[in-house]
């Protein structure tokens, strides 16, 4: 049942068992020249599973941040338990009983895993920090996750999912009756996204409201109650999650019927180019094994794997970012020690990192400078690019790429996620590569976004491009790679092209049962 616009969902939408916990009544928020939510109406309740969908720009992550005191608004009311609020900040949100994870994990990746789950809370005898408590309590925290480790390590010496938990292990140790989880399973595995699904479903029974956002359909209609869907800052309805089909939600999110990504199919070379970037039994130490391969002029391949399967740091060894200890790189036939980064460019190799916050876009630059900043790597400091010439390339990569912002001095952190890869992408085409890394570049971006990068992709391959394409979605590996490589305990397990290119098979490699 669809919920019209500006008006609260009906009686027979909400949960018959729970009462109302936190209402949103007509909220708008503008920035310069956007008005990011136009009077939308939203409504959580005690003990509900509640999915907020729509694509990049719809309005989730500006409505998430009015509730959690990011941002102000500039009209409407909040409701929290029958009282109206408006959180001044996050810190005051928290204390009211709303807590957030946010896709990008926000901790503190100097401190330890015990400090930053007890960051403003730590136990203390007298003025000094009491330092057993709190890495009692928080190795208490994380048995609720199964999750055993030393929680006096540094955040930082522990994988992105390990992070992302220990980021939901503090919201949920904190007393809150509304839980937002803002992606937080982009960077987990199976076993880990079920573990998280547990302990949200005890959460549910104790009657906590959790908002949950994410692309990943099938775990929306795996653990969502209900689902409510804004479109260009607009709220086009809410629906009990069973009364929804999944192409219908696609087509709410998208305001049409999209068949963009189903069309989006990689017509598969039958003569690759020549081998311009190869390895040779290459092994790292701690990090891959004797992994072999070749990327061919003209050709995707694909890597597919399990978290921690090797296939990042496959591509670290190839940009020079890890260090090989044995065995061959060569590029264009020739051996070479790619020792930095800056050699692989100097390569004409470009990498676009699956971590893009950290390891990517740098936010509080400009579209502009992010996307000459390699190029200025490669030329060195005492070339510098004139800046005429860095708007003729801005401009010109914002427009072949789709780049959508009002101009190039706009800073990347204002951008939406699905243009924020768009800008790393356009950094790398500017030093013009003969071969492109592409580490996870549909990860959290919606659908609509993921058929754009799709699209560039393919087109940069059939321009001559080398592409390696790492990604943990299989549909999509299948449906744009000439050729996979199978990856599983930082091995080379496998490689898979021609009629048998297929998910089962993949899958099947993957679980160690070959492909067929």
């Amino acid at each position: 049942m669809e919920v019209p616009y500006h008006n609260v969902p009906k009686d027979d939408v909400l949960p018959k068992t729970s009462n109302v916990l936190l209402e949103v009544f007509d909220i708008e928020k503008t920035f310069p020249g956007v008005r990011a939510l136009k009077r939308v109406n939203f409504a959580l309740s005690e003990g509900e599973v509640h999915s907020l969908m729509g694509e990049n720009g719809a309005g989730k992550s500006t409505l998430i941040k009015c509730l959690t005191g990011v941002y102000g608004f500039d009209g409407g009311r909040i409701v929290f338990q029958g009282r109206e609020i408006r959180p001044e900040s996050p810190l005051r949100a928290i204390s009211m009983g709303i807590s957030s994870v946010y896709q990008e994990v926000n901790l503190c990746p100097n401190l330890s895993v015990a400090e930053n789950i007890f960051a403003g809370r730590q136990p203390m005898k007298g003025f000094f920090i009491d330092w057993k408590t709190l890495e009692e309590r928080a190795a208490a925290v994380l048995a609720r996750f199964d999750l055993d480790i030393d929680v006096r390590r540094s955040l930082d010496s522990y994988s992105i999912a390990i992070q992302q938990m220990i980021a939901i292990a503090r919201a949920l140790d904190i007393s809150s009756r509304v839980l937002i989880l803002d992606e937080p399973t982009s960077s987990l595995d199976k076993q880990e996204v079920e573990k998280l699904f547990e302990i949200i479903r005890r959460l549910r029974g104790e009657g906590i409201g959790i908002i949950f956002i994410t692309h990943f359909l099938d775990q929306v209609y795996e653990i969502s109650d209900r689902i409510t869907v804004l479109r260009n800052g607009e709220l086009v309805g809410t629906y009990k999650t069973e009364d929804l089909p999944k192409i219908d939600l696609v087509t709410k999110m998208v305001g049409k019927n999209f068949e963009d990504l189903a069309k989006v199919s990689r017509v598969r070379s039958a003569s690759p180019g020549d081998v311009i970037l190869a390895l040779e039994e290459v092994s790292a130490y701690q990090s891959v094994e004797n992994v072999s391969l070749e990327l061919k002029r003209g050709e995707v391949l694909g890597f597919a794997g399990l978290l921690g399967s090797g296939r990042t740091e496959t591509a670290n060894l190839m940009f020079g970012i890890d260090r090989n200890s044995g065995g061959v790189v060569r590029l264009k036939g020739t051996a070479v020690k790619l020792a930095s980064p800056r050699e692989a460019i100097r390569g004409r190799i470009a990498f676009c990192p699956e971590d893009r916050k950290r390891d990517g876009i740098v936010g509080e630059l400009s579209v502009r400078e992010n996307i000459i900043l390699a190029l200025q790597a490669r030329r060195g400091v005492f070339r510098f690019i004139p800046l005429r010439k860095q708007y003729e390339l801005a401009s010109r990569y914002i427009e072949l790429l789709g780049i959508a912002t009002p101009d190039a001095d706009k800073k990347v952190n204002d951008l939406s996620g699905g243009n924020q890869p768009k800008v790393i992408l356009a950094r790398w085409l500017a030093t013009e590569p003969e071969v492109m890394l592409l580490d996870e570049p549909t990860r959290g971006i919606d659908i609509g976004a993921k058929a754009e990068i799709m699209k560039l992709t393919l087109g940069l391959c059939q321009d001559g491009m080398a592409i390696a394409f790492i990604s943990s979605e299989l549909d999509e590996i299948v449906r744009i790679s000439d050729r996979v490589i199978v990856m599983r305990d930082r091995a080379k397990i496998g490689e898979i092209e021609g009629d048998g290119l297929n998910q089962d098979n993949i899958l099947r490699a993957i679980a160690g049962g070959g492909a067929k």
